[in-house]
């Protein structure tokens, strides 16, 4: 599972991570090229995070 985040919303991915996989999810910064076409996943901001289990 991998969930692309902005600034506001990252404890909200990490605790999903954590709750559905029981595991410490990775935290990575997105490019700052790709950070223009990729959105949050629980807004229409710019993500400027990946969190991946």
């Amino acid at each position: 599972m991998v969930l692309y985040c902005c600034r506001e919303h990252v404890e909200m991915a990490l605790d999903e991570i954590v709750y559905e996989f029981e595991t410490s999810p990775n935290l990575t910064n997105i490019a700052e090229e790709k950070q223009l076409s990729t959105t949050c996943e629980y807004c229409r901001n710019s993500a400027i995070y990946m969190v991946a289990n």
